[in-house]
């Protein structure tokens, strides 16, 4: 069994896989300033002076937490879709036409008081009916604002009487240190919301082949299908990640699972808010990170950083004054140890904005400022 087939999104039913990009030629994420949407209302009470243990965390943050429950209509023709019993040409039913639906649990966390969710894109994917279950009993309809399938991140609004809602207060991941405690608060298999408890296990894990976009937080929390969307949380209450896939071969847990970080997910559930969408720029390159054995074979310097193979005619990158060979070992104050480094610092930047590049060439430091161009218009031409 391959690695990447390992890794599974953690919704009840998954329907969609994700794969690395092949090559990065580099869309990149873009940071905003909060968005009026995702901070009003009240939030989730702080807690007090002496709430530091795990029941406190969870009467505080639980209400925050909700259950996704999707309905998809399949194109696919035949009951056979769903019972074999139908492959049989005797059957009645045998190869009869007509759409079939189907169903998805998640998770997902309130961040506004006036109805913003943040879930997991694949936790709505091709949804035609969205239903958020809320901790006191109430059943809400949704639509989608936005998703992002690079990310794995989508924001719903919630619609009707939403009463009184208790957002939660969004945390640095940065600060997380290892060996943390935090708690995954999720609808695990459908069976309703649940806490479970582990620690920080690594920070910045990328290149999964989960999604475009990584840099999670691994933690052993206990998490299983149907906690896609939920909060992973600290021991102050704060939202520090959502939660989104496991590494496993059974299909269960097996004490390795994924949480986007909240530095990446704000900004993007920011934009998708603003926009409906992710700007993403484009540098034009294709790149490797430079390991002791890349550098052993190919004669490079005993350096840290991420080796261009390739740089795009025309494009920014090329502009610029990037060579296939150079290596870069800084973007802006960012230290670049590893491709998926390379595609995070710059994803902060976004289409239009200068970043400056650090390079190694021929022994040599160099310093290269590129003006990033507009992913999606260049995957167009």
């Amino acid at each position: 069994m391959t690695l990447s087939r390992l890794f599974m999104p953690l919704s009840c039913c998954a329907r969609s896989r994700f794969s690395l990009a092949a090559t990065l030629a580099l869309g990149v994420v873009i940071g905003l300033a909060h968005a009026g949407g995702a901070s009003s209302g009240a939030y989730a009470s702080p807690l007090r002076a002496g709430d530091t243990s795990i029941a406190d965390i969870t009467e505080k943050v639980l209400p925050s937490v909700v259950n996704v429950s999707t309905t998809t209509t399949s194109s696919r023709r035949g009951p056979s879709l769903f019972d074999p019993f139908f492959n049989d040409p005797r059957s009645p039913g045998y190869d009869r036409p007509g759409p079939r639906q189907g169903q998805s649990l998640g998770s997902g966390v309130i961040v506004s008081a006036d109805g913003l969710v943040l879930t997991n894109s694949h936790v709505i994917a091709d949804a035609e009916d969205i239903r958020v279950s809320l901790s006191d009993g109430r059943e809400l309809s949704a639509s989608v604002v936005g998703a992002d399938p690079k990310s794995d991140l989508a924001v719903l609004r919630l619609e009707g009487d939403l009463g009184r809602l208790r957002p939660i207060r969004i945390g640095s991941a940065s600060e997380l240190r290892l060996g943390e405690i935090v708690l995954a608060i999720g609808n695990p298999f459908g069976v309703g919301q649940t806490v479970t408890m582990g620690i920080v296990s690594a920070k910045g894990r990328s290149g999964m082949g989960i999604v475009d976009y990584e840099d999670f937080i691994q933690t052993d929390a206990a998490i299983n299908p149907g906690n896609s969307g939920g909060a992973l949380v600290n021991m102050k209450g704060e939202l520090v990640g959502i939660n989104t896939a496991i590494l496993s071969r059974t299909g269960g847990y097996q004490g390795i699972g994924f949480a986007i970080p909240t530095d990446m997910a704000t900004p993007i559930m920011e934009s998708l808010i603003r926009d409906g969408k992710v700007d993403r720029g484009f540098l034009g390159v294709n790149i490797e990170t430079v390991t002791r054995e890349l550098a052993a074979t190919e004669g490079m310097p005993d350096v840290r950083g991420v080796l261009v193979t390739r740089v795009i005619d025309q494009s920014p990158a090329a502009r610029a004054g990037l060579e296939v060979g150079d290596i870069i070992t800084r973007i802006d104050d960012k230290e670049t140890r590893t491709a998926a480094h390379v595609v995070n610092a710059v994803g902060m930047a976004g289409s239009g904005k200068r970043v400056e590049l650090r390079v190694l060439r021929d022994g040599h430091s160099h310093t290269i400022r590129v003006l990033l161009g507009d992913l999606d218009r260049a995957r167009r031409e």
